[in-house]
């Protein structure tokens, strides 16, 4: 794509609408060849997932939701995305930042029918890494009803409270997935998103292959059950870091928790995420 061509696509308003609203969608950001390609790589990821990969749902038809992450260094069509596609430069633009550093992938597969809900929450406060200039880019492979997309509401990655977020090790039984929190007193209960929706501004949309939600890490979000049968559902994700971002290591856990890695890396607390794990791949 020429930078003409990302000017179209990542307008002035759109970056504004992400700032205000901490999440858009934005249409045809990726073209059919990486959209195929992206394919490939999450087929063979679900067949042979990583160290990361879960089984989040397991119904009484067979249906499965599955998740995998940190994939990109292992599975070559994820890793020519990130590092050669426009997606790192859109990422850039879209936070309003000087640079996107990849921070890690994320791949989201349900069978037909399947019912799981994700529910709601935010993404940075699990993170190894603390900051408003953050972007995921929720990336559906197949095409998605508004019903059984994505939901986030807006405008919540401002709002200035430190929630108790879902523990999703006994939501999915996987106890790799506990995050309990040692400091319990010092945040409040997560709103009710789910039962007062009348009071919030929750979005979602139909979606074709090639669109994608961009929304902050601390944007409220949850993953509809609405699959409707004979339905799959394919989504690759990728996490991206801006400017203010930095290394923390939380004391009530992280999921994923990167802090060996990044230790490894020379990396602590305080420190701006880089290196080959963590590359700077667009900067203005």
């Amino acid at each position: 794509m020429s930078k003409q061509g990302l000017r179209e696509l990542v307008t002035d308003t759109l970056i504004e609408e992400y700032s205000r609203d901490g999440v858009v969608c934005l249409r045809g950001a990726v073209d059919a060849e990486w959209i195929a390609e992206l394919r490939d790589g999450v087929d063979r990821n679900i067949v042979d997932p990583g160290e990361r990969g879960r089984v989040w749902s397991k119904d009484d038809s067979r249906g499965v939701m599955t998740y995998d992450s940190q994939s990109w260094q292992r599975v070559p069509e994820y890793r020519r995305f990130i590092e050669d596609s426009p997606m790192a430069e859109i990422a850039g633009r879209v936070m309003g930042s000087s640079s996107a550093t990849f921070f890690f992938d994320a791949v989201f597969f349900r069978t037909f029918g399947n019912q799981f809900r994700t529910p709601f929450h935010q993404d940075e406060p699990y993170w190894s890494v603390d900051g408003f200039d953050t972007v995921s880019a929720w990336t559906p492979l197949v095409p998605v009803a508004k019903d059984s997309s994505l939901e986030c509401v807006a405008g919540s990655h401002r709002w200035n409270e430190k929630y108790l977020q879902t523990n999703f090790g006994e939501l999915t039984g996987d106890e790799r997935d506990d995050v309990v929190y040692v400091e319990a007193a010092e945040r409040v209960p997560f709103p009710n998103i789910e039962g007062e929706r009348d009071r919030y501004d929750v979005r979602s949309w139909d979606m074709e292959p090639g669109d994608m939600i961009l929304f902050n890490g601390r944007t409220i979000h949850g993953g509809s059950g609405n699959l409707a049968e004979g339905n799959e559902l394919k989504v690759f994700n990728t996490k991206w870091l801006g400017d203010d971002a930095r290394v923390i290591f939380r004391p009530e856990g992280m999921d994923p928790d990167h802090s060996a890695v990044m230790t490894g890396a020379g990396l602590a607390p305080g420190d701006r995420p880089s290196g080959s794990m963590y590359p700077t791949l667009w900067s203005s």
